[in-house]
């Protein structure tokens, strides 16, 4: 539990006599999900390679990449048969895990939710770009003090059509988003909207797209250089962009190994996007069950959100925000 916040104290105690003698329990059964897994990928890499040299062997002129084309489908497919029974396992050992903590803290969690409706509002304040279809999953709904938040992960897709000079069409999905988001509601509405995006250097023209507000400077020279800022309040946005805050901002950002990180306080929210990889997973199924390192990063995933809710929640209480620049 070394630096991690003393709430996370009491995990401790519960690796030790509940959660730990599970996993250990399960790691016969890990050793041979894994056994059949590599043993799959050879099978299918041997299959692929015959259907390969069967295809140009009989079919000489035309057989290469069609041949080419069904060993690596065969190939692929035989791997994946043979890893449902790892994924089973990690899917059932992430439970383990989320659940304790999602008790401690009175959240309630879903793996794989419906929509959120706080996604269409990240997509009109610009965090998140449009799609056409889209995967939700790791859905947590909680309250930290008086603020009631929902954190859940995105994958969003376009549909993308292109025709070739003989008139044939070809359609592909391309991931236009795929990372967290976080929406927090606070006692009362902002004056203003305020919208924070991560300086990304010579395409910053990129995130001005769009923007209707006003380019806000940050006191902060550090933080100026990190990222652009834009409000229809000057004085609200200057009181909301704190050091600490955008300090917090960043280190979720690095705790998270995400990127493009985007945040808007509107109405009576705050919400953020940040693109990076999955979170709150079980870790690699390829180490044992018992190995601390998975809960480790699991329980810095939570401590990060957390951190950025209580920065925020400690400055927008009902007299403060009655009085921002007080």
């Amino acid at each position: 539990m070394e630096g991690l916040p003393k709430e996370f104290a009491f995990f401790a105690d519960r690796w030790r006599t509940a959660i730990q003698p599970q996993l250990v329990d399960l790691e016969d059964e890990r050793v041979a999900a894994v056994k059949k897994q590599r043993n799959f990928i050879i099978i299918g890499v041997l299959v692929g390679i015959a259907i390969f040299a069967a295809f140009a062997f009989f079919i000489p002129e035309d057989g290469l990449i069609f041949g080419g084309f069904i060993g690596v489908f065969a190939a692929l497919g035989m791997g994946a048969w043979g890893s449902m029974a790892l994924n089973k396992l990690g899917q059932r050992t992430k439970l383990m895990l989320v659940e304790p903590v999602t008790g401690e803290f009175g959240m309630s969690y879903q793996l794989s939710p419906g929509a959120p409706e706080e996604i269409s509002h990240m997509r009109s304040l610009g965090l998140v770009p449009s799609w056409d279809r889209a995967k939700y999953e790791d859905r947590l709904d909680g309250q930290r003090g008086d603020a009631p938040y929902t954190f859940f992960e995105a994958h969003l897709e376009e549909k993308r059509t292109t025709t070739d000079s003989k008139g044939r069409t070809r359609t592909t999905w391309v991931t236009v988003f795929r990372g967290q988001c976080l929406a927090v509601k606070f006692h009362k509405p902002f004056n203003g909207v305020t919208k924070v995006y991560r300086d990304m250097g010579a395409f910053n023209w990129l995130s001005k797209f769009g923007v209707k507000e006003q380019r806000i400077r940050l006191e902060d020279p550090v933080f100026e250089k990190a990222f652009e800022v834009y409000g229809s309040d000057q004085i609200e946005a200057r009181y909301l962009l704190t050091p600490d805050f955008m300090e917090r901002l960043l280190g979720l950002e690095r705790t998270f190994q995400g990127k493009q990180l985007r945040c808007a306080f509107a109405g009576g929210e705050m919400l953020l996007a940040v693109a990076g990889k999955n979170l709150l997973e079980s870790g690699s199924m390829h180490r044992s069950m018992d190995d601390l390192g998975r809960v480790r990063e699991m329980l810095q995933d939570f401590a990060a959100i957390f951190l950025l809710i209580d920065a925020m929640s400690q400055k927008l209480t009902p007299d403060a925000l009655r009085n921002p620049v007080a």
